[in-house]
């Protein structure tokens, strides 16, 4: 059997909607779109499509091959474009994971106007604070707040996030306004479940010393907006990214503390397989990602 016209076929039939449709995009005979399919179907040893007479539908298995040979399309469009033409323009579905608050403020309207920019490319978005697997979940991109650890990835810085530690004034008039990170020992301190140093904080003096305070208290979440909302509410001292506690900051709910106290800025990156060929799409969305966000919101 031809795969690569089964592919096609197979495809064609899954955006069309059927296979008289796709046969007509193919400009081939609907028996022939019907046989390729078939013939996909057994080399694969899966059924990839459940047929009724009214209406098609993909199976677990068609659903994921699907994913992958509609990347394996564009990327062979890619190449022969690149080929003929010296030059790629960005085409296809750009999978992309993000952390969930930091999509909705930040990153929302920078790929707002690159889908503008770039008509031709799907972005499908997953928000998620977890530590995604990229290969083994088929995510392009990754955008990551914090350090990239993993050397199976290769990562583009694309900027930074300041660090707030702060309470609400309720909070501080109850329990007194902490003036030295060893004060904090004595508070009620929010804690993140996917910060890398959990139950400790570390800050730098004026004079460029640095202390680590070692942390606790009784609240502990997996997102950054539910603990800056917990802290808005007199639950306690939180130290927050700027894009989480924006809101309650710029409405006083919540107050900066430890005047004089700064923290390490946090890096953001792209970050993306390094064993995987790096599309148009994505080296397009990267460099549109680093150039929307070099300067400070």
């Amino acid at each position: 059997m031809d795969r690569f016209q089964g592919i096609q076929a197979f495809v064609a039939v899954v955006e069309s909607g059927s296979f008289a449709r796709a046969a007509e995009r193919l400009d081939r005979s609907v028996s022939a779109v019907s046989r390729d399919v078939a013939e996909l179907e057994r080399h694969l040893d899966a059924r990839l499509l459940n047929r009724t007479t009214r209406r098609l539908s993909l199976t677990e298995a068609g659903r994921a091959f699907h994913e992958r040979a509609v990347q394996l399309l564009a990327d062979l469009e890619e190449a022969e474009q690149s080929a003929s033409e010296g030059g790629v323009t960005p085409r296809g579905t750009l999978k992309l994971t993000c952390p969930i608050t930091y999509g909705e403020r930040v990153l929302a309207p920078v790929i707002a106007a690159f889908v503008a920019r770039y008509p031709e490319v799907r972005v499908d978005i997953d928000q998620a604070d977890r530590i995604v697997d990229l290969v083994d979940e088929g995510f392009d991109l990754a955008v990551r707040i914090g350090a990239i650890k993993s050397q199976l990835l290769v990562a583009r810085r694309i900027g930074t996030t300041a660090v707030v530690c702060c309470a609400s004034p309720a909070y501080l008039a109850r329990h007194g306004t902490p003036h030295a990170p060893e004060d904090l020992a004595k508070h009620a301190c929010l804690t993140y479940e996917f910060s890398p140093t959990r139950n400790q904080w570390r800050f730098l003096g004026p004079d460029g010393s640095e202390r680590v305070v070692r942390i606790g208290g009784p609240m502990h979440a997996n997102n950054g907006r539910m603990l800056a909302a917990l802290a808005a509410e007199g639950a306690g001292i939180v130290n927050e990214t700027d894009f989480n506690a924006a809101p309650e900051l710029e409405s006083g709910r919540l107050v900066p503390i430890l005047a004089g106290w700064s923290q390490p800025s946090i890096p953001i990156h792209a970050a993306y397989p390094s064993r995987r060929h790096l599309s148009a799409k994505v080296r397009a969305f990267v460099d549109h990602l680093a150039a929307a966000l070099a300067a400070p919101a």
